[in-house]
């Protein structure tokens, strides 16, 4: 952490500038944010991020380089969700990691919390951060990008990898009634930014092998599909589209959907890094540990935390059913060291790095969730201050 900057911030602030933060941001989006921003940024040493970025890069070329796990993920994915045509890799990746001090050096240092082979907020994050800056006239010389990246050169890369060149009409975000959705404002940015338009996956029709959607009355063919659909939320909510994933469809993925199941929670115990703690899917494990409170049940392909029970009773662990059981991970808990001094006394914050693979991995940016409580989620850090979403800024001293 930097010290100074965050001294400087917490002296300076002011309602009215946060006020004036939340105001721009729901201007900026056309939308109110109905999560949680945080009323300050994090302020990190570049090294620490870089460490960050490095260690999710190797875990990512671990896996990717592993002819077991290639072949038994691809058990991860459910069968009527597996889509024809998948990549070599994924497009987009975000890999989140927790700070643990290392009572050996005393140095922080990234703890993996999980994988994920899906997009995340790839439009909305760089202009948080934007306007963290103009709402409280941080320095210019503060970066928020990584990967070299500049927002202009960011703006290319990220339209390269979700248009591939084709026509913005013809590429579509594709959600879940997405204008009820808490990411609306990513999507909206997202518009903003590549020009492409989010659409409904249950609005979409199917002729032939072709996928359409409407806009001012025309129908418009679907070349690419951005995809943002999580299948965990088309179940619960027993969505049916109009269209099968496992169609030989005439569309580009950016972002095929199989990596959503075979980069995930899936991915955990095939990892030997030490960013990685110990991890077993449920299935795997011949006795369970005298000390689950020290231990963390999550289910492999939920988002938003749904589902995580954190120090589960043993109760808790044999309920899940049997055949349920590969579907779950029992990973050791690690406490995470609170770094961010608030008003309201020191708070957590994740490291999302989040990537994009073209012609070779890079890391672009970070997403910080700030929080309290004991996971990062809304729910766990209601009725809290300087706590929730938030961005990062580095400096190389």
């Amino acid at each position: 952490m930097i010290a100074g900057l965050r001294r400087q911030f917490n002296a300076c602030f002011t309602p009215g500038s946060y006020a004036r933060l939340l105001a721009s941001l729901d201007e900026a989006c056309g939308c109110h944010i109905e999560f949680r921003i945080s009323e300050t940024p994090c302020f990190f040493l570049k090294a620490l991020l870089d460490a960050t970025a490095r260690a999710g890069s190797e875990l990512i070329s671990q896996l990717l380089s592993n002819p077991l796990y290639m072949a038994d993920s691809l058990r991860a994915i459910p069968e009527k969700f597996n889509v024809p045509d998948e990549d070599s890799h994924p497009l987009f990746i975000a890999a989140d990691f927790g700070l643990w001090r290392n009572p050996d050096s005393s140095e922080l240092e990234p703890r993996l919390v999980e994988i994920q082979g899906f997009p995340s907020l790839y439009g909305f994050q760089p202009l948080l951060a934007r306007h963290y800056r103009q709402a409280f006239g941080l320095d210019a010389s503060l970066g928020y990008l990584l990967g070299g990246l500049d927002e202009e050169s960011y703006r290319e890369l990220l339209g390269r990898a979700i248009l591939n060149g084709r026509d913005p009409e013809t590429v579509v975000l594709l959600e879940i009634d997405p204008e009820n959705q808490k990411t609306l404002p990513d999507f909206k940015a997202t518009r903003n930014m590549l020009g492409i338009p989010y659409v409904s996956i249950t609005s979409v029709r199917k002729q032939g092998r072709r996928l359409f959607y409407k806009k001012d009355g025309r129908s418009i063919p679907i070349e690419r599909i951005y995809n943002r659909v999580i299948v965990d939320e088309l179940v619960r909510k027993n969505i049916k589209p109009p269209f099968d994933f496992r169609d030989d469809l005439d569309v580009e993925w950016a972002g095929h959907p199989n990596w959503f199941f075979r980069l995930s929670k899936f991915s955990i115990p095939y990892l030997s890094h030490y960013s990685v703690p110990e991890s077993s899917l449920l299935s795997d494990v011949p006795e369970l540990p005298v000390d689950l409170e020290n231990w963390v049940l999550k289910p492999l392909f939920s988002f938003a935390g749904i589902g995580v029970v954190i120090g589960p009773s043993r109760e808790q662990v044999l309920a899940v059913p049997h055949k349920e059981r590969p579907e779950y991970l029992l990973q050791r808990r690690v406490n995470f060291e609170r770094v961010i001094e608030t008003p309201y006394g020191a708070t957590n914050a994740e490291i999302r790095i989040l990537y994009i693979w073209l012609e070779k991995l890079i890391p672009v940016a970070t997403i910080i969730r700030m929080g309290r409580g004991k996971m990062m989620g809304v729910d766990h850090n209601r009725d809290m201050e300087w706590v929730g979403a938030s961005a990062a800024f580095y400096t190389a001293e």
